[in-house]
């Protein structure tokens, strides 16, 4: 088990399967030591967070469907890694998208479930540029949605 293993472990976080992708598309791309790891949705092994934050959704529970997305992100990051995160150098940035409801603006707040899981797990190499946007719909009603891009050794 990798150091990051060990303390996403401690933190109560067992790493699922990669989710498959949904698609045509592929779940990362790796051009040198750059990967890009396509949108993670807000999906575990209970069904997931579906709907519109702000109302059918709340704050705190679009936070926790951010910690999903960063929960799937790193288990891509571990496939793109042929299994050892403690390859991955540096997340470099994360895109995030909420599906919103039109009076809801807490936005950041709602990423920061995603941003928090890869500070948990990298520390300052968790420390990372970020979009946090809302829009009008994500697919099949996800409520959150994150993508990646993690430099690798």
């Amino acid at each position: 088990m990798s150091q990051v293993e060990e303390r996403l472990a401690a933190a109560g976080i067992v790493l699922p399967q990669p989710n498959p992708p949904v698609a045509n598309y592929v779940p990362f791309v790796r051009a040198g030591s750059i990967v890009h790891i396509s949108g993670q949705v807000s999906i575990d092994a209970s069904g997931g967070v579906r709907g519109i934050v702000g109302e059918d959704v709340d704050i705190e529970t679009a936070k926790a469907a951010a910690r999903m997305c960063g929960i799937n992100l790193l288990t891509q990051m571990k496939a793109a890694c042929d299994g050892d995160l403690d390859r991955v150098v540096r997340v470099v940035k994360l895109g995030g998208f909420v599906q919103a409801g039109p009076g809801f603006f807490e936005i950041p707040q709602v990423v920061n479930g995603c941003s928090d899981v890869m500070v948990l797990a990298f520390g300052d190499a968790g420390k990372h540029a970020r979009s946090a946007v809302g829009v009008y719909r994500l697919p099949m009603n996800f409520a959150v949605e994150v993508d990646a891009v993690v430099e690798v050794a």
